[in-house]
């Protein structure tokens, strides 16, 4: 079956002088249309299609400006290449204004055409080649590394590595890249998983390798910065994981100099109630519930495991004999978010505001319970996409506008992320088992001991524990934990599904960015 011609129209008042130009376009396989004023062009887009414009900008009758609107509007995916002998500022803002697709100056030489042409229709197929041929060649090396990994610091560089080619091949077509792809988080967060269970108890002797956990995130990266006196909000999105952060980061950077960026590693259960009180605490679960028993509520007990966090933070500035002024604000509604950019001028009277936003942990349950959103969040790709169009509409996204405007620093940070879920473990706890899918702490827990990550003495790694005989267990990768009742409702209702609490790259690297002003 032969190619289709790609279609080009030239519309310019002297296009007789370009007949050069475009005997050499038809001479490399283009089939070239003209037309010598805007009125006729736009005639013709009514009834023909092409694949391409070249408009001049200085013509008799409607100038090209003119007719870009007008093209724009009967074919507002026609990419336009405007050409001009004019190199006047406002000109050039107006066309670029207009969304052209390039800008040539007069006179144009076949090459600045060829180019102009590759450069407008090619752009995509060159940029997806060149991911995909890059992605092959590193490849091999991202195994390699995944097979050596033996420090924290080897694991954050594998998880970047990985979730920028995520980012790079997500728009492509060639799906088995994707898979690919997919196999080799597989590994990497199997290795993970390998590591985690070597190292975790480690981290609580003082171990020089101890990576940047949950409850030291204040003490280390926030407290000093409000001890020189800096102003500054601390906003953690719950579940906001390093790819989500990605994808964020170039709408925040429009209006925000983004000057750290780091991942830190959120302690175990990546699940809220232990995560995020440890961020607060400056304390790991087990010295929170020793110290102040009445702030840690067990996972078998009832009521919310998450009421406490503003009374964590007051006793952690107490133990450092330091409170610094401060405001406490959880926002769950969109309207609750707006009525705080509202009160921006009010929060600025505070050194230290701390704003959770809950919406995309909210949007990660919610998932679990509307089959519309299933389909709108299907896989990861889509997730992101979801994530980042509710940013840009969000309150989050116009309050870092605001405190940018008024020169004032912003970390930026979460407590755990999540991993969809794909492989069931059935499991067998009595009845005061905690139901969470990634994790499950009881008595008298019976699992498949090769499939998960067991913890018979939580003491040493920092959790408490109810009973003298209480053990933990995690599920690694994008396994999940079912009970053997109604087995296969839960297996296929949670499959898919994005769930914390275990051990996975996605729910314990955690993205910590420190926020400026552009000067």
């Amino acid at each position: 079956m032969e190619e289709k011609k790609i279609r080009i129209l030239w519309v310019d008042d002297e296009i007789e002088l370009l007949k050069p130009h475009v005997l050499f376009l038809e001479q490399k396989g283009y089939d070239v249309c003209t037309d010598s004023n805007g009125e006729d062009a736009l005639v013709r887009l009514e009834s023909e299609t092409v694949d391409l414009i070249f408009l001049d900008e200085n013509m008799p009758g409607l100038s090209g400006l003119e007719v870009l609107s007008r093209m724009k509007s009967l074919h507002p995916g026609v990419p336009v290449v405007m050409i001009t002998k004019s190199e006047e500022e406002n000109i050039m803002d107006e066309a670029i204004g207009g969304k052209i697709d390039d800008y040539l100056i007069k006179p144009v030489n076949p090459k600045q055409i060829l180019l102009s042409i590759k450069k407008t229709l090619d752009l995509k197929r060159l940029v997806s080649e060149k991911a995909i041929s890059s992605y092959q060649s590193d490849f091999a090396k991202i195994g390699q590394n995944i097979n050596q990994a033996n420090t924290m610091e080897d694991w954050v560089a594998i998880y970047k590595d990985l979730v920028y080619w995520t980012l790079e091949l997500q728009e492509q077509e060639e799906a088995g890249m994707g898979e690919v792809l997919q196999m080799q988080y597989q590994d990497a967060n199997n290795g993970f998983t390998k590591f985690v269970e070597r190292n975790y108890k480690n981290w609580f002797k003082a171990d020089p390798e101890t990576p940047l956990l949950s409850h030291k995130v204040l003490g280390d990266f926030v407290f000093p910065r409000l001890r020189k006196g800096e102003k500054l909000f601390f906003i953690v999105v719950d579940n906001l994981r390093y790819d989500h952060w990605r994808a964020l980061a170039p709408t925040i950077s429009e209006y925000a100099r983004i000057s750290e960026e780091k991942l830190y590693c959120s302690l175990l259960p990546t699940a809220t109630q232990y995560s995020r009180n440890a961020l607060f605490a400056g304390l790991t679960p087990l010295d929170i519930e020793k110290h102040y028993p009445a702030l840690w509520t067990h996972d078998e007990e009832e009521g919310g495991k998450n009421l406490h966090e503003q009374e964590l933070l007051q006793k952690h500035m107490e133990r450092i004999k330091q409170i610094f002024p401060y405001h406490y604000e959880k926002i769950n509604l969109h309207e609750h978010g707006m009525r705080v950019v509202d009160r921006l001028n009010e929060l600025l009277d505070s050194q230290f505001n701390v704003l959770i936003f809950n919406y995309i942990d909210m949007l990660s349950h919610s998932r679990n319970e509307m089959n519309m959103l299933r389909d709108l969040a299907n896989d990861d790709a889509a997730y992101r996409s979801l994530t980042l169009s509710w940013f840009k509409h969000s309150p989050l996204n116009q309050l870092l506008k605001a405190l940018m405007a008024e020169g004032i620093k912003v970390v930026l940070t979460s407590d755990h992320g999540s991993v969809q879920v794909k492989s069931p473990i059935k499991v067998i706890g009595d009845r005061n088992t905690s139901t969470n899918l990634r994790y499950k702490n009881g008595r008298n827990l019976n699992y498949p001991e090769k499939q998960v990550v067991s913890i018979r003495k939580p003491e040493q790694y920092g959790l408490p524990k109810t009973h003298l005989t209480t053990s933990y267990i995690f599920a690694g990768g994008s396994d999940y934990l079912v009970y053997p009742k109604n087995y296969n409702h839960y297996v296929n209702y949670y499959k898919d599904s994005y769930q914390h609490g275990g051990i996975s790259l996605e729910e314990m690297l955690i993205p910590l960015v420190y926020l400026e002003p552009i000067r």
